[in-house]
């Protein structure tokens, strides 16, 4: 009896552990996606016809980072890639390196504009990558940079936006940026 008493407990604990994990996924994944829906509001403000663009595309992804530097730097966050067709999220990470004559701290926004179903699945299942020679930008409290930048402009099936929200960036720097499948979420 002692047995089936602690077999009872021990997968009542487990069950409880997984609800738990689960309603804790759930949380971050409701987190993620007000700040996408956040960060849409913020780059529709800046520059209305994206909107427009973004409704017609396959898909689209969001990204809020946070990150400082001084010579060296770094910044990282989280976003979704929203399928347009299927309505389905699918939860992302990003993080950035750099070092050189650099200076500042900033909360910025990505918004990539995908042209093809293939050129979305394949930012879903390979990442991107990218590397970058110079970076200025500034930002004031919650009115952002009036200015949308391309940043790069093109990528391989798409384009893509970023937005100063806060804070200042400025300097000359190499580095690179990287973004992947967010496995905790998905």
């Amino acid at each position: 009896m002692n047995f089936l008493k602690s077999l009872a407990t021990g997968v009542a604990l487990v069950a409880f552990g997984l609800s738990s994990a689960t309603a804790a996924d759930k949380a971050k994944q409701d987190e993620v996606l007000k700040a996408a829906q956040a960060t849409l509001a913020d780059f529709y403000k800046a520059e209305p016809k994206l909107k427009g663009q973004v409704e017609k595309a396959p898909g689209y992804a969001t990204f809020t980072t946070f990150g400082i530097s001084f010579l060296v730097g770094g910044a990282g966050g989280k976003g979704v890639v929203h399928d347009n067709a299927t309505k389905k999220n699918t939860f992302m990470e990003l993080a950035q390196a750099s070092a050189g004559l650099q200076i500042g701290a900033s909360d910025m926004r990505y918004l990539f504009i995908f042209d093809t179903p293939a050129s979305m699945q394949q930012f879903i299942d390979k990442g991107w990558d990218a590397g970058a020679s110079a970076s200025a930008g500034a930002g004031a409290g919650e009115k952002g940079s009036a200015n949308v930048s391309a940043g790069a402009g093109a990528f391989t099936g798409g384009k893509f936006y970023q937005l100063t929200k806060s804070g200042l960036q400025a300097g000359v720097a190499a580095g690179g940026t990287k973004v992947w499948k967010d496995k905790d979420l998905n």
